[in-house]
């Protein structure tokens, strides 16, 4: 018999029924022979607590179901560890699953779990916190917090966050850092720092996509002393596949960040998520040190996947 595996389920993602979709669950495992225990968390410390136990437990897979923030929740548990992590994409966004080609359909993904095909991905961190996908200084860290302000007086997603965008652009606040990265110093002004885990699309239509997340690199983009009009400026410039000839976009690839600045702390997001962490923050890559399930065919899109030592089949 195949080992159980772990289910934990954002109960907040999404807007589709969790106990109907817990059901659906049973079923397709149960109907392959395997045992899932599946969790509904109400939070995100249940999510956190519930991926703890599931790491000490005789799971082998342990599965995140929901959105960026809880797939990112649940792999920190699973770092460095010989845990396999399966997503099940049940949020708004879901990039991580859309980078690695898992269906956003909740039966198709499953089926996914079952086939078993794992793929060792890099994770990022900084100051020890892992994230998956991306972390930012500056606007977006101040727009997530207004919206979850927005969020806890009772207004929709949607609407705390196009009022908190437009409320933190009409204040648009700069950051005064130093940064260093492979023995580069830029000391400058700026309205935001993206790092993200692996090369991101900054152009064109795929804009916030990766094409791989096994290269073993960061990505760092940021835009030095850019106003509101410059900053729509490459908006456009992006869309026509022309943002790297701004004079005002800086992007890195770097395996190692440091920045530093005047405050003691520092709002940072990570894949959505929002910390206070004390400065100077130190980004690093963390090459092959996720396991996931992911689809055969990502498997197959390089040869390097398709090695005996990053894809096995359970």
């Amino acid at each position: 018999m195949p080992l159980p595996i772990d289910i934990i389920i954002n109960a907040a993602s999404g807007t589709s029924d969790k106990e109907d979709e817990r059901r659906i669950l049973a079923d397709i495992f149960s109907a392959n022979d395997i045992e899932a225990r599946i969790e509904l968390a109400e939070s995100g410390a249940e999510i956190v607590e519930m991926a703890k136990r599931a790491v000490k437990s005789g799971s082998q897979t342990i599965v995140a179901g929901g959105g960026d923030g809880t797939v990112s929740a649940v792999a920190a548990g699973l770092v460095g560890t010989e845990k396999n992590l399966g997503v099940l994409p049940l949020g708004t966004l879901n990039h991580f699953a859309k980078d690695l080609n898992i269906p956003l359909d909740l039966e198709e993904a499953a089926r996914v779990i079952i086939a078993g095909h794992v793929a060792k991905v890099d994770v990022a961190e900084v100051n020890g916190q892992i994230f998956i996908n991306n972390s930012s200084l500056g606007l977006y860290p101040d727009v997530v917090r207004r919206r979850e302000q927005r969020q806890r007086l009772g207004f929709g997603k949607w609407n705390s966050l196009l009022r908190s965008a437009f409320k933190v652009l009409r204040r648009y606040p700069f950051l005064d850092i130093r940064l260093n990265a492979d023995g580069k110093e830029i000391v400058t002004r700026t309205p935001f720092v993206f790092v993200g885990n692996n090369l991101y699309e900054m152009e064109s239509f795929n804009i916030g996509g990766r094409t791989c997340l096994d290269a073993g690199h960061l990505s760092l983009y940021m835009t030095p002393r850019a106003g509101r009009f410059a900053l729509l400026q490459m908006a456009v410039r992006a869309l026509f596949g022309k943002l790297r000839q701004a004079k005002d976009f800086v992007s890195l690839c770097t395996d190692e960040v440091w920045i530093e600045t005047r405050h003691r702390q520092l709002r940072v997001a990570m894949d959505g998520e929002v910390l206070m962490l004390e400065t100077p923050l130190h980004y690093r890559v963390r090459p092959a040190a996720l396991r996931v399930i992911v689809p055969a065919k990502t498997v197959d899109e390089t040869g390097e996947k398709a090695t005996e030592e990053t894809v096995e089949k359970e």
